[in-house]
């Protein structure tokens, strides 16, 4: 942790995964975080079918949201309204994952919030896609990008289970921290409120493409995906794994050297 946005306060209007790490990233550099949830509906990881289906989800919002202010209020009060209004129009910047609708229900739509705020004011909005407004997870952008091939290809299985973690979703709250970083810049040299639209699928085919080119999608090996047995993991015979990264010539001599030792007694 950092000290580096002390004294920046940040509203984090979002749920589940990607708006909740870019503002837990935020909170981590020194930012005060309140995070704004429903009193009835709360967090879709600890109220629902996200919570009942999958006991790691509540403990995931619980790492997400430790350093925040979680604040609960009725969407449907009016004076709940006025203190979420307070509440933005007070801060430094918004992550906006809420949908238009409810957004000029509580009186912080962009029309509203240009005429209420009379500082520079960061609004970010996690969206699916430019061309798709619907919602889209993070299996539908590793599909779509066609980055869930590399991961496929090297699992000859015929039910495969997703990667390890849901990286794109990941990724897409990092992408989500950088550019209301940017945004806070820009609203601070025009002195108003400044929104932005940043995209799941966008974010994903930005970050990951550059490492899977469609120059490369011909080969079935590389390094990272098991062409070299230097490089990789294997199962021991109690079940559990060994990792193996010697790809240099010196750690791939002591490795040599100790499997002889070993073998010699």
């Amino acid at each position: 942790m950092n000290n580096l946005l002390e004294g920046k306060l940040i509203i984090d209007l979002s749920h589940r995964l990607p708006g909740p790490l870019a503002a837990k990233l935020l909170a981590d550099s020194g930012a005060k975080v309140i995070k704004i949830e429903d009193k009835k509906f709360k967090d879709p990881f600890i109220h629902g079918l996200f919570a009942e289906m999958d006991n790691s989800f509540p403990i995931w919002y619980k790492h997400l949201n430790k350093d925040k202010d979680v604040q609960r209020f009725d969407f449907s009060d009016n004076e709940d309204a006025k203190k979420i209004q307070e509440l933005c129009i007070k801060a430094d910047a918004i992550i906006m994952a809420i949908p238009e609708k409810l957004q000029k229900k509580l009186g912080i739509d962009a029309e509203s919030l240009k005429e209420k705020s009379d500082k520079a004011l960061a609004v970010i909005h996690p969206r699916a896609s430019r061309d798709q407004a619907q919602s889209m997870h993070d299996l539908n952008a590793l599909a779509l990008t066609g980055l869930l091939t590399l991961h496929a290809q090297t699992h000859l299985k015929e039910d495969l289970a997703p990667p390890f973690l849901p990286i794109a979703g990941i990724n897409f709250g990092q992408k989500l921290a950088l550019d209301l970083l940017s945004t806070m810049l820009k609203a601070s040299e025009k002195k108003q409120v400044t929104h932005h639209d940043c995209f799941l699928f966008e974010s994903t085919q930005e970050v990951f493409g550059s490492f899977w080119p469609q120059e490369l999608r011909d080969h079935n090996l590389f390094l990272h995906n098991g062409l070299y047995p230097c490089y990789n993991l294997y199962q021991t015979r109690d079940g559990d794994y060994i990792v193996m990264a010697c790809v240099e010539e010196k750690f791939l001599a002591v490795f040599f050297v100790s499997c002889l030792t070993l073998v010699i007694l």
